[in-house]
């Protein structure tokens, strides 16, 4: 049995791992387009820090990993998909057949069409090159501009903060992080920001970047300019799918897969974030770009290649960030359901210390939470939301006092045992 892994990062990884623990013998292939080992982009920033080296960012450390696992390395990037023939053909023109496909071609960082994005000292912060860029151009007092304030953003402002720029966000919501942060969380991290010295301008756009003479001149959309040194695309991701046309596979935003991460193909999975897979809640098909999702979707889909039967419990949302030593997290549903569906929901907000909790019901169950600032037992919230958990009386109690959520899970989980 042949297995072909289109994809090196941590989803690509796991499933190769996973296979060779279920079939010893089998043939695997692992295919990524970059020069250097298997990395974590999330790790990136920590490499922008200077808290570690490239080395640093390896998915894993010896050298010699892959080798003793015989999992084959190939370098080379896909380019079309023949599922009749069973190939795929890489950009050299090399033709790699197989008898299972794993797709993790993971995302690609969008670019605004903002005239001007291809100027010289624009640059996006996704690989280990893009890291080198800006690794030689943040310097301490840089003016550094960033377009987005996402959860990828905020990430990549708490390690420009670090190298000591002189740093600005321009976000197009309203609030910081608004797809994973309600309204009032979002201005608070805004808030927090801000008295950490960062200049953020929310409902905002870049109109335009202009070069003038060393300076790059951003046009926002309110009129105003700002000068830079340097400027950060982090306006999001999107999925890598575009040599799949005439595959046959079937895709929407991403590579749409059922519960056993396969395909519409026979024989052809996908995992991680290039993936459009049930909403743990929903059902629906959602792209869910996370590490633990990824993860999860690998191991189900390598076991099934290798001719197990595993399910995916469903994408769920899994967000917990630090932003320049304030803590937030969200889990599920966090923004709620509406009334009529059966929503209800409590916030408590301390605006002074820099507190907030919000609990998302639906009926007795806990289907989404976000907090901030609270670090203690705040995965008792990620056990309710996933475990599914009948709260019964323990629901009014949580809309009285939210804070007693770790109660409840402890017992929820007696009501289980």
């Amino acid at each position: 049995m042949r297995h072909l892994i289109i994809g090196n990062g941590p989803a690509g990884v796991i499933a190769a791992e996973t296979l060779r623990k279920a079939d010893a013998k089998a043939e695997i292939v692992l295919v990524g387009d970059e020069d250097v080992p298997p990395y974590s982009r999330m790790a990136i920033p920590y490499l922008l820090m200077g808290r570690i080296a490239e080395q640093g960012t390896y998915l894993r450390k010896d050298a010699g990993h892959f080798e003793r696992l015989s999992i084959r390395m190939v370098r080379g990037r896909a380019e079309r998909v023949d599922t009749a023939a069973r190939s795929v053909m890489l950009g050299g023109g090399e033709r790699l057949a197989y008898d299972r496909l794993l797709i993790a071609t993971g995302s690609h960082p969008l670019r605004p069409p903002v005239p001007g994005m291809d100027l010289p000292g624009v640059h996006s912060c996704w690989t280990l090159d893009d890291a080198r860029n800006i690794i030689a151009m943040a310097k301490p007092g840089s003016r550094v501009l960033q377009i987005g304030a996402g959860f990828i953003g905020c990430i990549i402002m708490e390690a420009l903060a670090a190298r000591g720029v002189a740093l600005t966000i321009v976000e197009m919501g309203d609030r910081m992080v608004p797809r994973m942060m309600t309204a009032k969380a979002g201005e608070m991290i805004r808030r927090w920001v801000a008295s950490k010295g960062v200049q953020v301008h929310v409902n905002a756009a870049v109109a335009n970047l202009r070069q003038e003479g060393a300076d790059l001149v951003a046009k926002l959309s309110s009129g105003a300019d700002l000068v830079a040194d340097l400027v950060i695309s982090a306006a999001g991701v999107k999925p890598n799918i575009a040599f799949l046309a005439g595959s046959g596979i079937a895709t929407a935003d991403g590579v749409r897969v059922g519960a056993a991460m396969q395909t519409n193909v026979a024989g052809v999975y996908a995992a991680g974030d290039v993936t459009e897979a049930a909403g743990f809640h929903s059902g629906l098909p959602s792209l869910n770009a996370i590490q633990p999702n990824a993860a999860d979707q690998a191991r189900t889909a390598a076991l099934n290649m290798a001719g197990g039967s595993a399910a995916a419990q469903g994408s769920l949302a899994i967000n917990v960030l630090d932003t320049l030593g304030l803590i937030s997290v969200s889990f599920g549903l966090w923004a709620g359901e509406p009334a009529a569906a059966g929503g209800e929901g409590v916030e408590l907000v301390d605006e002074k210390a820099y507190r907030y909790l919000s609990l998302q019901f639906k009926g007795d169950v806990l289907i989404g939470a976000t907090a901030i600032g609270l670090t203690d037992h705040v995965g008792a919230l990620r056990g309710l939301i996933q475990g599914r958990a009948r709260l019964g009386d323990w629901k009014d109690r949580l809309l009285h006092d939210p804070t007693r959520f770790m109660a409840a899970y402890l017992a929820s989980a007696q009501k289980v045992a």
